[in-house]
Order: structure tokens, then C-alpha cells, then sequence
């Protein structure tokens, strides 16, 4: 009918990008191949890539008349690229999808049917190794008592969880706005448990699909030996740096009074940790930087984490009375065991 407007897309898919044509095909593939495809729209945020996969996306884009690049000029890592792309989103529900993914045909039909079913603000789908079926996760279940997310057994059914995994965050587009989206100064790591620690205490509710199915390389970047399969266990002193003074913040700033508490456990933690990597890694720099500097650089952003406090008591609904249902007893570290066991001592690059 005419002046009819065009219903706005259901899922706007925000793919982050930085040099990673090798994986655009398969995953834009995959995208194409999705049982309601006309209902999305892809925007493509680039973190300045120098390896074309802009333009091999721009390409894609115009054939398919399903979105547009978001060109940053710079690498904004995780958050601010994700913020960016978001921002140029017309969708009623987001998807943050990382490049080294690909998505079964019906993934992304079957997370926005059971999403809305649920009536929840954000979903995990499942997550599986990207070559075979093997579980890789279904984003975070529960917060051990160290303070830190972890992920438990493949989901049968559709059941709450505590947290989206971050390479296909699924969340309403009004909520993450609502919520304040990525803080940038994370830059990267620890971002996505943020986002839906926010959701839980602003009032919504996020759930598990299990049978939305998500394929995922993972550490792509900084573990890229074996292309499609990890064959060893590799790290960066930025990389722990990142993770290990997010996990702070992410207590800092989200828990109420009752969960700062972890803030005491988690601590030992991680200097427990920085004595095992000493010996294992034999690098005092790696121990200095990854561990020392993190604590330290998490308690020097008081300023960020009063900002934020105070921008979510504006929101907030819950309280950590009611955030403790998400709390478990069980340690979090057993998969980095695991690894260790499998790979033996990580690779650190000095970067």
C-alpha cells in the first residue's frame, strides 16, 4: 500500500572486523543461507583493516542489499566498534558477531522465535568448535564465588542463563541502548558479561537456545596457528592484562554491596595465578604486566567505575540479594586446566 513504510529488520547482525577476510566468506555465507535472511541487516564496523576485507565486505553488502560498512578509521577494539555498529542499527533485537563464526541455516530463526517466546532481552545460542560439533559453550551460567563468570553442561531447553557469549551476543536493541552498550574503555574482554550482568539487574532476563546453533574459531587473533582448529595454547601479555583488569571492574562496577565481596577471593586469585604463570612461563615481565598492572590499573579507573555506578543505580532494579541465585560454589577455572593439560604451558607473545 502505498506510503506504507518498510517494516524495520528483526535482527541488525553487527559483525566486528580487524584484517579478517580470511573468514568472511564462510561466515557471510552462512548469513545468506539463514532461513529468514530478508528480515536481517548486517552492518560490517571495521577497525581499519589493511587487508582488503573491508572492501570484500562492502562488495558482499551491495550484492545483497542487506546493510553497510561502518568504517571506524582506527582499532577500536571490541567495545567501541560494537558501540559504533549498533549505532547504525535499525533492528528490533542486535547480534555482535565475530568473523570467525558461521551460523546454521535456521540458527538465527530459532533464537528470535524462542528469545521473544521467553520474553526475555537478550539469548546465548549455542556455541560448538568451528569445524565439528564439539560444545564449545553457551555463554556463562552462573559466577563462581572468585567473582568469575562460567560456563556449565550443553542446555537441552530453553532456560535462563547468566550471560551471552561475546562472539554472538543476542540482545533487544532497546535494552542495550537503555543500559549504556559496551563501555569503550575495556576496549576488549570481559564485555560481554558486563552487558548482560546489566540486563539482569536493569530487569530483564536472558536465556539459552540450544537449538540455535553457532560455529566459532575463537582467539583467532591471538592464537592463530592450526587456521580453523587450535593446536596450541597461546597468549598475549596485553590479552591477560585486558581480561584480568576487566574481571575487576566488571565486580566493581556491577555488584551493589553484597557481591563486592568477591572482590577479596578474586584477588587472591589472580595473585595465586601470577606465581603459577611465573613458573610455568618463567617471564617476570609477563607476571609484572598481565597481573601486578592489571590490579593496579583496575583500582587507578576509580573515576570510571563512580560513573558507572552511578549510571546504573538509574537503572537498576535488582540487587545482589537477587543476583545471588546466579552464584555457585564451584571454582571456574577447570577449562584452563584443561588446556594446560592438553597444551602444555602457554605461549606468551610480548605484545
Amino acid at each position: 500500500m502505498l506510503g506504507t513504510e518498510p517494516k524495520p529488520p528483526k535482527i541488525s547482525v553487527v559483525i566486528l572486523n580487524y584484517n579478517g577476510q580470511q573468514w568472511l566468506e564462510r561466515c557471510f555465507e552462512s548469513l545468506e543461507r539463514q532461513t529468514i535472511f530478508p528480515a536481517l541487516e548486517v552492518i560490517f564496523s571495521d577497525n581499519k583493516s589493511s587487508d582488503g576485507s573491508d572492501q570484500y565486505a562492502a562488495a558482499w553488502l551491495e550484492k545483497t542489499g542487506r546493510g553497510r560498512v561502518v568504517q571506524n578509521g582506527a582499532n577500536l577494539y571490541y567495545c567501541g566498534a560494537n558501540n559504533n555498529g549498533a549505532a547504525a542499527a535499525t533492528g528490533e533485537f542486535l547480534l555482535f558477531l565475530n568473523n570467525d563464526t558461521w551460523l546454521e541455516p535456521d540458527c538465527l530463526e530459532k533464537l528470535y522465535d524462542e528469545t521473544v517466546k521467553a520474553g526475555a532481552d537478550a539469548a546465548a545460542p549455542m556455541v560448538l568448535d568451528y569445524t565439528s560439533d564439539n560444545y564449545q559453550g553457551g555463554g556463562e551460567s552462573c559466577v563462581d564465588w572468585f567473582g568469575i563468570p562460567t560456563g556449565g553442561p550443553a542446555a537441552t531447553s530453553v532456560i535462563e542463563t547468566f550471560a551471552s557469549p561475546g562472539c554472538s551476543l543476542f540482545v533487544r536493541t532497546e535494552t542495550f541502548r537503555k543500559i549504556g552498550g559496551f563501555p569503550p574503555e575495556l576496549l576488549i574482554y570481559a564485555d560481554e558479561t558486563d552487558v548482560s550482568w546489566r540486563v539482569w539487574i536493569s530487569g530483564g532476563k536472558i536465556v539459552c537456545v540450544p537449538n540455535a546453533r553457532v560455529h566459532h574459531r575463537g582467539a583467532a587473533v591471538v592464537n592463530p596457528e592450526g587456521k580453523t582448529v587450535a593446536v596450541e595454547s597461546r597468549t598475549s601479555e596485553t590479552k591477560r592484562f585486558l581480561a584480568n583488569r576487566n574481571g575487576i571492574l566488571l565486580l566493581m562496577k556491577n555488584g551493589q554491596h553484597l557481591l563486592l565481596l568477591l572482590l577479596i577471593p578474586h584477588l587472591l586469585l589472580l595473585l595465586a595465578e601470577a606465581l603459577v604463570s611465573l613458573i610455568l612461563v618463567r617471564r617476570w615481565s609477563y607476571v609484572r604486566k598481565s597481573y601486578l598492572s592489571a590490579i593496579a590499573a583496575a583500582f587507578g579507573m576509580h573515576q570510571h567505575v563512580r560513573e558507572w555506578r552511578k549510571r546504573i543505580s538509574g537503572f537498576r532494579q535488582r540487587g545482589d540479594f537477587w543476583m545471588l541465585r546466579f552464584l555457585r560454589l564451584k571454582p571456574s577455572r577447570w577449562d584452563e586446566v584443561m588446556r594446560l593439560f592438553k597444551f602444555g604451558a602457554p605461549k606468551v607473545d610480548a605484545k
